[in-house]
């Protein structure tokens, strides 16, 4: 089971899920929307609160700006949870996902971000929040601001204040990593979250980062991983795997095939006994993005399958706190 917690009335939705039972990594439940007049997928994905690249990479093949009224999307509103301590901030890269566990140790907060874009991408790091900044400022690096004249032809100045102009949006909390120059933030377009389009920074929806910013502490924990396949045998029995595109490194990667590298403990989990590997290669290949399970169905035939993995699977397969120097 799983709930929609709402945080603001009638303007944001947070996708609130019970952690699950000791053993298991599985959250959530997969959903399906059916397409109406007027509807692409900055809606859609605004409507789940869940990010646009996630979106297009569980329905593959869907015009983004003009799905087909009445077809069906698959809402990956199901996943698996990181391999790595639940505590504090993670942040997946390849997921475009911020979860947030907060210290009762009951729920798992998950919310879609902006990261940095080719070029200027969001480094891996364990660090903490070392400042919280309600109505920030922004002091745009001279690297920055070199690159904006180049590209847009646009002089940028040196301090941009607080208000509808600084592209911070209204709150922001400052990392410990390196020289403090990456934040995670809201932002003041309605454009980019669930997308590779910051200069390093991690950006989220106003609504979002405003509760996050009155969650999170000064010292909380904050750990920003690149967890391309995610895996987990569940206490039920299914073999659970999850993959999602690799990130580009180039610009000439963008349009090119992207082979997933895989982890000796990814290789010995689709390598055990019991295992279909032509499902594991099959999630391998698609990059979907949605948990399958990969459990051979002679094993698993008497196995209650978690709601969603398999038909999800198959229909896709058919179709202190000063002002910060920051990156953006």
């Amino acid at each position: 089971m799983w709930f929609i917690l709402s945080l603001i009335p009638a303007v944001s939705l947070a996708n609130v899920y019970p952690l699950p039972e000791k053993g298991s990594r599985l959250i959530g439940e997969l959903q399906e929307h059916v397409v109406e007049q007027g509807d692409y997928f900055q809606t859609i994905a605004k409507e789940y609160n869940i990010g646009i690249l996630e979106l297009m990479e569980t329905n593959p093949g869907v015009d983004p700006f003009l799905p087909t009224v009445g077809s069906k999307l698959v809402i990956p509103t199901q996943m698996l949870l990181p391999d790595v301590p639940r505590e504090g901030i993670v942040i997946n890269l390849p997921e475009l996902r911020l979860y947030y566990f907060p210290k009762n140790g009951k729920e798992v907060h998950v919310f879609p971000v902006g990261i940095g874009r080719v070029g200027r991408e969001t480094p891996e790091m364990v660090t903490k929040i070392k400042s919280r900044i309600p109505n920030p400022s922004w002091t745009p690096p001279a690297s920055i601001r070199r690159d904006h004249l180049v590209e847009r032809g646009e002089v940028l100045p040196r301090v941009v204040p607080a208000g509808p102009d600084n592209p911070l949006g209204k709150y922001a909390m400052q990392l410990s990593h390196g020289d403090g120059s990456y934040l995670i933030h809201g932002t003041n377009k309605d454009f980019g979250v669930g997308m590779r389009v910051s200069s390093g920074c991690v950006r989220l929806n106003p609504d979002d980062i405003e509760w996050l910013f009155h969650q999170a502490k000064y010292g909380d924990s904050v750990r920003v991983i690149n967890e391309t396949v995610k895996i987990s045998s569940e206490p039920d029995g299914s073999q659970i795997i999850e993959v999602h595109s690799a990130l580009s490194k180039s610009e000439s990667d963008v349009e090119r095939e992207k082979v997933v590298s895989m982890k000796a403990g990814v290789v010995k989990f689709i390598s055990q006994d019991g295992i279909d590997s032509f499902k594991a290669n099959d999630a391998l290949l698609t990059q979907n993005g949605l948990p399958v399970n990969i459990r051979s169905m002679d094993d698993s035939d008497s196995i209650t399958q978690s709601s969603g993995i398999e038909s999800a699977a198959s229909s896709d397969s058919a179709t202190s706190e000063s002002e910060p120097s920051a990156s953006l």
